[in-house]
């Protein structure tokens, strides 16, 4: 179908400057998986390591996803670690009363909501400032995590539970070839559903009379994400299949990207990131849109807390330490503005993802928990350099 000549066309140049933020994070994770690969001899892309990485990454990725909502407010949540711990050690008592694993999951997710409500009622509504009120939460819930653990762990009744981390989704006896035959189905499919929405999202910009990505530009950004799926499915079926936390981000992915970009309390979150005043006049309850926000990183705070009590098998009294620094720099990696109101879902999963291919890639080559420290450093300055730098050539710092 012929599209209509008065609908201006993006170059690719232009297009590529305008969305280097978008760009750069996705050309950072592939050059880093190359960089490794050479430095492994191709180890760190074999389906074992490429389903570990997700496997020991995920419970960072979830306090990712909402950290950054977080983060678009203007605000920092320095207690995830802490909560995640609590919840972790509250769900692990649960399971051990034999009320069975869904049950203890939606517990689990109520106690992190709970805690969302404590936490945003102060930061909302009293007016202390979200890095004081979380600070005090840090401290606040370690310590209780502490009291109920008697600083011991605890020790899971039974394997059940651990299968939310460790476990793979298949079909026994269900195999391509040599592969899981799950993984490549559901593989086909990704890849179809993303062809089918990003040609069915360019018609609707283009009768809306948007200007939208040239056809070409299109192509390539689809071939290239369809690469990515092909070849994460792929180490998937060649291994175990799809892990089941994979499953479990997917939905959590999916469930707040479609928050952000199409709901009303999505448009409020940038609104009030933005600029919390001209919000507030333009009729956006301010209040009420960071006491929600609070809220889902305490919920996503204990399903962190469930994931992260599944892959140890036990719930520690020391769990979740550094995991507030990991979740941030995730999303300054990604993407999100150190002074609010700019950030994506994805972008904070994909900062994750690199944090999570540089621990792995430098543990097989046997480097040092200090320079590893080191090189997380770095890594997270440069982000945050990256995006001053960017916004004052814009014209926007």
């Amino acid at each position: 179908m012929p599209e209509n000549a008065n609908i201006e066309q993006i170059s690719f140049l232009g297009l590529a400057k305008q969305n280097l933020r978008k760009l750069s994070m996705f050309i950072m994770l592939g050059l880093i998986l190359l960089v490794f690969a050479v430095l492994t001899n191709g180890v760190n892309l074999t389906p074992r390591n490429i389903t570990n990485i997700f496997i020991q990454n995920s419970y960072i990725l979830i306090l990712a996803v909402g950290m950054v909502l977080v983060i678009i407010i203007g605000n920092i949540d320095l207690s995830v670690g802490s909560v995640v711990a609590f919840s972790g050690a509250l769900s692990a008592m649960l399971y051990n009363t034999g009320i069975g694993l869904i049950p203890t999951l939606l517990l689990s997710l109520l106690i992190g909501a709970a805690i969302g409500v404590f936490q945003g009622f102060w930061i909302a509504f009293v007016g202390i400032p979200a890095f004081i009120t979380t600070l005090a939460g840090m401290l606040f819930f370690r310590g209780l995590t502490y009291i109920i653990t008697n600083v011991s762990p605890i020790s899971l009744r039974d394997d059940g539970f651990k299968k939310i981390a460790s476990g793979s989704l298949n079909i026994p006896g269900f195999t391509i070839g040599s592969m899981d035959g799950l993984s490549i189905v559901v593989m086909v499919i990704a890849v179809v559903l993303l062809v089918f929405f990003t040609l069915r999202q360019r018609r609707k910009q283009i009768s809306n009379g948007f200007s939208v990505l040239p056809l070409r530009y299109t192509i390539l950004k689809v071939a290239s994400l369809s690469a990515l799926i092909i070849f994460v499915f792929l180490r998937f079926a060649a291994y175990r299949g799809i892990p089941t936390v994979g499953l479990v981000l997917f939905i959590v992915t999916a469930i707040f990207v479609f928050l952000t970009n199409n709901t009303v309390i999505g448009r409020y979150i940038y609104a009030v990131g933005g600029n919390a005043k001209s919000a507030k006049l333009s009729g956006i309850n301010s209040e009420q849109v960071v006491f929600i926000t609070h809220i889902i990183m305490g919920v996503l705070c204990g399903l962190s807390g469930v994931v992260f009590t599944a892959y140890m098998n036990s719930a520690l009294p020391q769990a979740g330490n550094q995991f507030e620094l990991d979740a941030i720099a995730s999303c300054y990696i990604g993407g999100a503005a150190a002074s609010g109101g700019i950030g994506t879902i994805i972008g904070a999963i994909t900062g994750g993802l690199v944090m999570g291919v540089i621990n792995n890639g430098m543990s097989l080559m046997n480097i040092g928990a200090d320079w590893q420290y080191v090189v997380k450093a770095s890594i997270l300055l440069l982000a945050v350099f990256y995006d001053i730098w960017s916004r004052r050539k814009s014209g926007l710092g």
